[in-house]
């Protein structure tokens, strides 16, 4: 298989769709309006349609309808074809004028029926067909009001995004969170008849919601296409209650079974549920500057790993507030910009200082071949110096045009270095450290007395000291690098104080941000009392103490604590870390935490034999593509660890040579020379701006309602605030979708709603 191989799967599938857009309206839901985003832009969208007079509309009960002179419509929809969405597809036709409608879903057929309730052996004996998408077929050409009218349902596996040649997207499972403790009791609520979950490691598939059930088949599915493409037989392992049950479906999917039997290539996939290490998550230990970015810039509406770039320099406009909204935003993703890929790639994979100086140097070459007053300047890069670079196109309509990618890209990078924000990344950073110096010498108890005199009321906050929000990611971060402590009375107190002094923060906060409206339950600081406050603080806590426990049943992946001695300081050592060099460790000791889900009774024998014979048990090392999928997200610093990790561990791996198409996610090839790809999930920036940290605070709210609630997301509420709202800083995303409109040539961008999370990277080895 060529190295193109994950690049090639995003394409072709989206080489489906737009065969069947062309002179049609296209209504795409969030997911897929991500996916095209990042894969291939609006603009080839735009193209395929070839229609001057295009209509692109959000999938949506309030979307509208086609008129008499749009005969035709295109659906793309990321999720089952049931319940709700049904409803809205009918409604939409039913206000419309089609003759001919197609319905593109990500979800093949198989889990259609199991959400349809039909039983594994029944559905075994449906092979081949698909009784669900022709029932639909039905329906359509009932709702279009003549059943002569033509209608298509088809499965087209559009579970990717690409980001970059080592990152890649799953957008429609963005909210998708693994459990903490306190889950287990909502669990519990849910089935009140059966036997009660004492802990974590006794849930199973049979224990979780339906909606939750659904949402990881779904995964699945899209993971097993993928692998089919690949043409390969994996091996699933895991690092997680969560990540278990999926590895488990995954191993264990019923459609995959002959798929795998004439597959010609071997892959492991490993996956990792990221409350075992929100300290990552949520740590400002990343020298990078898209992390900044990411950290800093508004989130582009509707998206969870992309910012709204101020394009207002760029005009004759003054940069005046009212003036923000007249300008369509720029973004980070340039799909179609070979320059501006160049460059994304490159801060993608390089340090602060370095990348700020590889934006300076593309917009001088750009300059220079637009033959362009340029002056250079050597030294250090300034805001102010790439900002007169950034002018000097201004005015050049032509050379705007361009090399308008190349402008975003540095534009975003000017925003970022002049944000105030920016400037307490360092302070953040050296707390941190602090931190860690202190739960090596000091109590629980001891160390949250040092950040109590942080915590200030907004009357008494100066721009240096922590907001709320800001707060409440330290707190993460104290608790998740901590792990398991001792609960004592000093303890005991030491919370208390905190807890008190956040709870009146809480209350004397002029206006609650979207994040303690979330936490709070109220919508106004008018309608928060100190009651209501200390409630939903009290119940942060438990949250926190839930983080500190997570590793509790990890035996060799205990902690993410290096402690100091004479020679070097405490440090943090990330569990992403822990578990690739495990995988890569070349005396390859049986795994202790990572482990194998058997798919099958041949699998199942050579693991029982291996305890009393000399039969080696699966290792994921095994195989010459290995997956890794963070369950929950990977921050920009993290999927970089990984890629510079692998080559290190194993001579003679590398990262795969950069790809010639944009935003590939492709992992190695499989055969020959194989190689390595790592699949997680990118943190996304927050939906109200400020950072993806925030989504790791989202993680913790309050702990009512029931594992399943919010439709797709399928977690409890502490994994994301709403389905369409990125809180993992991954998993949901609500924001209303904003009204569809032309998109502006020189942005890009498809301003439709849309969740993203799971980044995946690939790394390529090189057997010697």
């Amino acid at each position: 298989m060529s190295t193109l191989g994950v690049l090639s799967f995003t394409q072709q599938a989206w080489e489906q769709v737009l065969a069947k857009v062309k002179r049609a309206v296209v209504y795409l839901d969030a997911a897929c309006a991500e996916s095209l985003h990042w894969g291939c832009g609006s603009s080839r969208l735009l193209e395929a349609v070839g229609n001057s007079a295009c209509y692109l509309r959000e999938f949506e009960p309030a979307a509208v309808g086609g008129g008499a002179e749009q005969p035709k419509a295109v659906f793309v929809l990321s999720c089952l074809l049931k319940g709700r969405t049904v409803e809205t597809l009918r409604d939409i036709i039913c206000r419309s004028h089609f003759q001919y409608c197609v319905v593109v879903t990500a979800v093949n057929h198989a889990v259609h029926l199991t959400a349809n309730h039909v039983p594994p052996a029944a559905a075994a004996e449906l092979e081949g067909q698909q009784p669900v998408f022709e029932q639909l077929e039905e329906k359509l050409c009932e709702w279009m009001g003549n059943m002569n009218y033509t209608a298509e349902v088809l499965h087209v596996p559009l579970l990717l995004a690409s980001a970059a040649p080592h990152l890649a997207l799953t957008p429609a499972f963005a909210s998708l969170f693994p459990l903490l403790p306190q889950d287990v009791h909502i669990l519990n609520r849910a089935r009140p008849d059966k036997r009660r979950l004492g802990n974590l490691a006794e849930v199973d598939a049979t224990t979780l919601t339906r909606e939750l059930l659904l949402t990881i088949r779904c995964l699945v599915s899209g993971l097993s296409s993928l692998c089919e493409h690949l043409g390969v037989r994996e091996e699933c392992f895991a690092v997680g209650s969560l990540s278990r049950i999926i590895a488990a479906d995954l191993a264990n999917f019923a459609p995959a079974k002959n798929r795998r039997k004439t597959a010609t290539g071997r892959a492991s996939v490993v996956f990792v549920d990221r409350t075992l290490d929100l300290t990552g998550a949520v740590g400002h230990h990343g020298d990078n500057l898209v992390e900044k970015i990411l950290s800093v810039l508004p989130q582009l509406p509707g998206h969870t790993n992309d910012v709204m770039v101020n394009m207002v320099e760029l005009t004759a406009l003054q940069a005046e507030e009212e003036n923000q909204n007249m300008v369509a935003p720029g973004c980070l993703a340039q799909s179609n910009d070979p320059a501006a890929r160049a460059l994304w790639e490159a801060l993608l994979n390089t340090k602060h200082k370095e990348a700020v100086m590889e934006v300076r140097r593309h917009l001088v070459e750009a300059a220079s071949r637009e033959n362009l007053p340029i002056k250079m300047s050597m030294g250090r890069v300034t805001p102010g110096q790439l900002t007169s670079y950034i002018h000097l196109f201004k005015n050049n309509l032509k050379a705007l045009g361009n090399h308008c990618g190349l402008l975003q890209l540095g534009l975003a990078t000017v925003q970022t270095l002049k944000h105030p924000q920016t400037a307490k990344w360092d302070n953040f950073l050296a707390f941190e450290r602090l931190l860690l110096q202190s739960i090596g010498e000091s109590t629980m108890s001891v160390v949250l007395n040092q950040l109590l005199p942080m915590i200030k009321p907004s009357n008494q906050r100066t721009n240096d000291d922590y907001s709320p929000e800001e707060l409440l990611v330290l707190l993460i971060y104290i608790y998740s690098v901590s792990g398991e402590f001792s609960v004592d009375k000093d303890l005991g107190e030491g919370e208390e104080k905190v807890k008190k002094a956040l709870a009146q923060v809480f209350c004397e906060e002029s206006e609650l941000s979207p994040l303690l409206q979330k936490i709070t339950g109220c919508d106004s600081s008018i309608n928060l009392t100190f009651h209501k406050s200390r409630s939903a603080v009290d119940e942060l806590f438990t949250s926190l103490r839930d983080i500190a426990g997570a590793r509790n049943f990890m035996k060799q992946f205990k902690s993410v604590y290096v402690p100091g001695n004479h020679t070097h300081q405490a440090s943090y050592k990330p569990l992403l870390k822990q578990v690739v060099e495990e995988i890569f460790n070349p005396e390859r000791p049986d795994p202790v935490d990572i482990e194998h889900m058997s798919s099958g009774l041949t699998d199942l024998l050579k693991t029982g034999f291996s305890m009393f014979m000399k039969v080696s048990r699966p290792h994921p090392s095994d195989h010459p593509l290995l997956i890794l999928f963070v369950v929950g997200g990977v921050t920009v610093s993290e999927a970089k660890m990984i890629k510079d990790l692998v080559p290190s561990l194993k001579p003679g791996t590398q990262g795969l040579p950069e790809a010639q198409e944009p935003q590939n996610s492709n992992p190695s090839c499989v055969g020959g020379v194989e190689g390595r790809l790592a699949i997680s999930s990118l943190f996304p920036s927050s939906d109200e701006g400020g950072g993806w940290k925030r989504r790791w605070l989202r993680s913790l709210p309050r702990g009512s309602g029931s594992v399943g609630e919010g439709g797709r997301s399928g977690c409890s509420s502490h994994l994301s605030p709403t389905p369409r709202l990125t809180a993992t800083l991954s998993g949901g995303r609500p924001t209303p979708a904003p009204e569809w409109k032309e998109p502006c040539k020189h942005t890009k961008i498809l301003p439709l709603l849309s969740p993203t999370h799971h980044l995946y990277r690939r790394l390529r080895s090189q057997e010697e």
